[in-house]
């Protein structure tokens, strides 16, 4: 592996991880669409900064998209609390014009210089290593790797540091407000950082890939825990995960590698879908054909319950009579039976059923419940 392809890795999985500290709490309050309307508002901000300064790693730029991103929050709260207009066609409305503005002002004023519009969609990691940080002839790496870094340093001291009072102010801003922590002044905090953290990813990895970043792990480690630590750290993990994997796709497909981390993304979603352990499709089907047995079993002990001791106990017990009472089929009502026998609710007197002390029990706590 050369030089080049370790650099253009560390600096995905650095980007990686500073989008998917941000986005963690954009996905936890439910506005995961914000990054997408900050992602794409940040750019008539970073084309400001560089009329003003004539240089693309002006530290400038980072502070003109920081601000059009806290912009574009202010706006769509303004707008949403206008209670004319809802929150996601708010954030359409304005994310939509501020990009459109960024592109006119590249394309009326910015023609002769590399700030294009194809640059600010899908990035590319690979002209990465080309820019390079020299300080007093020492050359020190990429410089996407020190800008993101830092940037997702500041974010991550931030979160530890206010890490009670933005968990609290994420699941009960009410409460955070009460206790004087401020949730207002933490959430333009808080954008401010994801803006920020837009504009250094800009250039490496496009708006595109900064939406995926941001919204995609933290939904996938989702998936795997409900901890508000958890999904943090989860989050990170997954994002670099599929950075470092994306970019090997890519280099096998001779594909974008922007856009096969973003596929990564979606892979990982797809296959945490099906496989989690609380919110899967295969958990959720285990938990229904469990739940599917064990009603049946209370019904089961109920009907044996209500007919023992009495005339009609000698059809009503029978295992035959279950397919015509309980209208089941003879297949379910044998497995039902044979899962009753096994846990001990019932017992079989040849083809008749009786109750155990357990079933006897089980059925009168569903009678109660019921």
């Amino acid at each position: 592996m050369s030089t080049f392809q370790l650099e253009i890795q560390l600096v995905a999985a650095v980007v990686a991880a500073a989008c998917a500290l941000p986005g963690t709490f954009l996905m936890l309050r439910r506005m995961a669409m914000m990054s997408d309307a900050i992602s794409h508002a940040i750019l008539p901000g970073i084309v400001i900064g560089f009329f003003l300064t004539g240089n693309l790693s002006s530290p400038l730029l980072i502070v003109g998209g920081a601000a059009t991103g806290l912009l574009t929050v202010v706006l769509v709260e303004w707008i949403r609390k206008t209670n004319r207009v809802r929150e996601d066609a708010a954030i359409g409305l304005v994310f939509s014009t501020l990009f459109a503005l960024g592109v006119v002002l590249i394309a009326r004023f910015a023609g002769d210089i590399h700030l294009d519009t194809d640059a600010v969609l899908l990035g590319e990691l690979a002209f990465v290593p080309f820019d390079r940080l020299t300080i007093r002839g020492h050359d020190l790496g990429p410089q996407a790797l020190y800008t993101t870094a830092i940037v997702g340093l500041i974010t991550l001291n931030f979160i530890l540091l206010f890490y009670k009072e933005l968990k609290l102010a994420t699941f009960d801003s009410a409460l955070c407000a009460t206790l004087g922590f401020l949730p207002g002044v933490l959430h333009y905090i808080l954008m401010g950082f994801i803006s920020m953290t837009a504009v250094v990813a800009f250039d490496a990895v496009g708006s595109i890939l900064v939406i995926a970043l941001m919204v995609g792990p933290p939904v996938n480690a989702y998936l795997i825990t409900n901890h508000f630590g958890r999904v943090i750290l989860y989050s990170v993990l997954l994002s670099i995960i599929a950075a470092i994997t994306g970019y090997w796709v890519a280099y096998l497909l001779d594909a974008s590698i922007a856009g096969c981390m973003a596929v990564m993304v979606g892979i990982q979603f797809t296959i945490l879908f099906c496989i989690s352990p609380q919110q899967g499709l295969l958990a959720t089907w285990k938990r229904k054909r469990y739940q599917k047995w064990q009603f049946a079993m209370k019904m089961l002990v109920i009907h044996i319950m209500q007919h023992e001791n009495t005339p009609e106990a000698e059809r009503e017990c029978h295992i035959d009579h279950l397919q015509d009472h309980l209208a089941w089929e003879k297949t379910f009502a044998e497995g039902v039976v044979s899962r009753a026998v096994s846990k001990k609710l019932l017992r079989l007197a040849g083809e008749y059923l009786k109750l155990t002390p357990s079933g006897r029990e089980l059925a009168r706590e569903a009678i109660v419940n019921s």
